[in-house]
């Protein structure tokens, strides 16, 4: 009993074995619970849960069109967030890296709007975007500012594309800033000797050794931009006529508006699966690239 008592798995159950109970309750569970729900009729009120097999799975393929309207908008704003945060963020951090005096203010500022809540974040664009743009246009006669930002579906789709650059390209650019302070310096000066310039040396040293901090960087701008939520809801609330309307609003407008939780639980599932898919194929593609220091 005492060698039981001071052995390595009575250690790992006493120090993680709350942690995974824990897991177990607040995320295996209501994973398995949404995955029994989604092969049912259920409401998300009634105590009965009528069981239907594969036909929401069928119903989300064959007769949605606004599931397929969604999940095209999702994934034209994904690819647009993702490449202009990142190239935004890594410039931002390649700068911010020079021996500038401001640089440590700079960093606080570009990094203050992840601090905001996408809600918040929201409603306060919206301010800008229909009454100081409104304004400013009025002063300087500029058509960029006079643009109807949240009443076309164009204007619409970059207004959010925008605002959500703006909130998570200073994340990045914190994730970029540590991985280009763990670049060598003597291989910066061995290149600057031997004739290299600063662009040869951004893409032959800089770039492939900072290969981990990119796909991080990758990997959390696809699944916050997939995910997108609370921003939509509060800047456009999926409008002008659902053209911005995101998969997480359709999920949720399913479950909780038209009362189809079942259906809303198979959108989640077909939803995770495509999202892990992608986040996998990202992650095993760009950790080949990586290089060892």
């Amino acid at each position: 009993m005492k060698r039981w008592l001071t052995s390595q798995t009575m250690q790992q159950t006493v120090f993680v074995g709350p942690a995974l109970l824990v897991y177990a309750i607040v995320m295996v569970l209501p994973f398995l619970l949404g995955l029994y729900y989604s092969f049912s009729d259920w409401n998300g009120v009634s105590s009965r849960i009528g069981w239907v097999g594969l036909q929401n799975y069928r119903t989300i393929l064959t007769a949605d069109p606004d599931f397929g309207r969604s999940f095209w908008f999702t994934a034209r704003f994904t690819v647009a967030v993702v490449l202009i945060s990142n190239v935004l963020g890594f410039l931002i951090a390649y700068l911010l890296s020079k021996p500038l005096k401001t640089r440590n203010l700079l960093r606080t500022i570009f990094f203050m709007p992840n601090v905001l809540g996408g809600l918040l974040l929201g409603f306060i664009w919206q301010f800008i975007f229909t009454q100081s743009f409104a304004s400013i246009g009025r002063i300087t006669g500029l058509g960029f500012f006079n643009l109807s930002w949240l009443g076309t579906e164009a204007t619409a789709f970059w207004a959010l594309v925008i605002v959500s650059v703006w909130q998570g390209a200073g994340y990045l650019m914190v994730i970029y800033i540590a991985g280009l302070t763990n670049v060598p310096k003597d291989m910066l000066e061995a290149a600057a000797i031997d004739g290299a310039t600063s662009l040869q040396a951004l893409r032959h040293i800089v770039l492939p050794l900072i290969m981990p901090a990119v796909t991080v960087c990758l990997f959390l701008s696809i699944s916050w931009a997939f995910k997108s939520f609370d921003l939509n809801f509060s800047l456009t609330q999926g409008g002008p006529y659902k053209s911005t309307e995101s998969i997480a609003m359709n999920i949720y407008f399913e479950a909780f508006k038209n009362n189809r939780y079942g259906l809303g639980t198979a959108k989640a599932f077909v939803f995770f699966v495509v999202v892990t898919v992608i986040t996998l194929i990202q992650v095993t593609i760009t950790k080949k690239k990586e290089v060892e220091m």
